[in-house]
């Protein structure tokens, strides 16, 4: 049986192999935790970028998008908290010299009481078969029961010091639980520390103090600084939502499993400016959408779950996890948080102007409140890729790798292949290709036996393959091939166009949500 490191070495692997993702620097030995996206990774992450963009700002009428600078006044980042209360609270284990975010090791103890559990509630699956009752099993059986207190326990200290920011307890507690280093098994630990994650750079021919601004640690503040830029120019109501995609940067210490966590990537963010007083029915209505969204790529509703935070953060009275289940095990994906009305309120405060909405109808004024949704992209990315890489056994005894991602993310979505390279078929093949270029992504291949390039397309996730033979130059009919059947069927040049956009068009996606 795999294990959950053989599953990320065979997705990373296969990522470098087929052009999606590559080491940075890799001529020079590469930089930890940064990485370069291919050929194909550009056009997946694109895909995704649009899938998101698309399902913000196009399906609904009241949320717009902006693309606001990386670079910000350094004021804005007082303002926010991220100055005094962006931190990590990090340990060193002596004798591997490794450094780990110590609420990172307490939430690897829990997920392991967890695993237990489901071990449990797996074997008695088997042995009951239909007349197993879960619930009941949960409140019943004493390993699960065990397990769950020691969860719950450790659940309750944990959220106590990280709310009191005793480092001291969170220290006490992994001694008591006995964690060790995940890699040495040492359990010889320093004190537990706080670490700032921004990145400071100088600007221009300033130096000193004066000079330093930060590279953003989220895009969320160059929406709250634009609110009322956009609110005036949009003549946007409440409620309405400003959209971003962008890079943002964070001094992890512990950037690994490959894109997951990175110093530099990407997100998806939306904030949703709300009437005070209403944030929690949005909050709810936000969470409902999001799950619905991701959830209609089709990789399974097993693969999703709700992580409620421990600890809120010091803006929010609302805040949860939509979790994924990477090969990693389940991680967050996507946050969605009710911010309050702290980042408004805290900019107002700080920069000495208004940041106010007046409500025409009421004659009132008054800052919103703000409940955001945030979702990595190259998490979203490593999702896609993962869920999607499978290896498949066929009937004749063969096997063949297939990336089976949603037809409307797939990087190309059709390859045009002429049988031979002789008797005109190749010429016959790029007048297909001159045909679909301008509303599909596709590949021209006229290299290896048909059956090897049918594999290579497979292993990138192409959804149509069409093979061009000398009956097409009578006929002007084509051998079109689905990915996941790989069926295949005679069809006329001329319906080509509406079959593949039927398959691929990003507006099937979309409609779901």
């Amino acid at each position: 049986m795999q294990t959950q490191e053989d599953k990320l070495k065979k997705v990373i692997s296969h990522a470098k192999e087929y052009g999606f993702v590559f080491p940075s620097s890799e001529i020079y030995d590469g930089l930890s935790a940064a990485y370069d996206y291919g050929q194909l990774g550009s056009e997946l992450k694109n895909n995704i970028k649009q899938y998101w963009w698309s399902a913000m700002t196009r399906m609904h009428q009241n949320i717009v998008g902006i693309d606001a600078s990386i670079f910000m006044h350094p004021t804005t980042w007082k303002a926010s908290g991220h100055v005094d209360a962006f931190n990590d609270p990090l340990i060193d284990n002596k004798d591997s010299k490794k450094r780990y975010r110590a609420d990172v090791l307490l939430e690897d103890y829990i997920k392991k009481q967890e695993e237990k559990i489901k071990k449990e509630i797996d074997k008695a699956k088997g042995k009951f078969g239909d007349s197993f009752e879960e619930e009941k099993f949960r409140a019943t059986n004493p390993n699960v029961l065990r397990s769950q207190e020691k969860i719950n326990a450790v659940e309750d200290r944990m959220k106590a010091a990280l709310e009191a920011s005793d480092l001291v307890a969170l220290k006490a507690l992994i001694e008591e639980l006995e964690i060790a280093d995940p890699e040495t098994g040492s359990r010889n630990w320093t004190d537990v520390r706080q670490f700032n994650l921004m990145f400071k750079t100088e600007l221009g021919a300033v130096s000193g103090d004066a000079g330093i601004i930060y590279l953003r640690p989220e895009t969320a503040q160059g929406i709250f600084v634009n609110f009322l830029n956009v609110q005036k120019s949009g003549r946007m109501k409440l409620p309405f939502g400003i959209a971003q995609i962008g890079k943002a940067f964070r001094n992890e210490i512990i950037a690994r499993q490959f894109i997951f966590r990175m110093r530099e990537f990407e997100q998806m963010e939306m904030q949703f400016f709300v009437k005070p007083g209403t944030e929690m029915e949005w909050y709810a209505y936000w969470k409902e959408a999001r799950m619905k969204w991701h959830q209609a790529l089709g990789i399974g509703e097993d693969h999703y779950k709700f992580h409620d935070h421990l600890k809120l953060a010091h803006y929010a009275n609302g805040a949860c996890d939509i979790e994924f289940n990477f090969p990693m095990g389940f991680k967050e994906l996507e946050g969605i948080h009710s911010r309050t009305d702290f980042d408004l309120k805290s900019h107002e405060e700080f920069s000495g102007k208004k940041l106010r909405y007046f409500d025409p109808e009421t004659n009132e004024s008054f800052i919103p409140y703000v409940v955001e949704t945030s979702v990595g992209l190259d998490r979203m990315f490593l999702a896609v890729l993962s869920s999607a890489l499978e290896e498949e056994k066929l009937e004749d005894g063969s096997e063949r790798t297939v990336l089976r991602s949603h037809p409307a993310l797939a990087p190309v979505k059709v390859a045009v292949l002429p049988l031979v390279k002789k008797d005109g078929l190749p010429e016959k093949a790029k007048e297909i290709v001159d045909l679909l270029k301008h509303d599909f992504n596709l590949q021209f291949d006229d290299k290896d036996a048909i059956g090897r390039r049918y594999r290579r397309q497979d292993a990138i996730g192409t959804p149509y393959c069409i093979t061009i033979d000398n009956e097409t130059l009578l006929d002007n009919m084509v051998t079109i091939r689905e990915r996941d059947s790989m069926q295949q069927e005679r069809v006329a040049i001329q319906d080509l166009h509406g079959i593949i956009e039927k398959k691929v068009s990003l507006r099937h996606l979309l409609q779901a949500n």
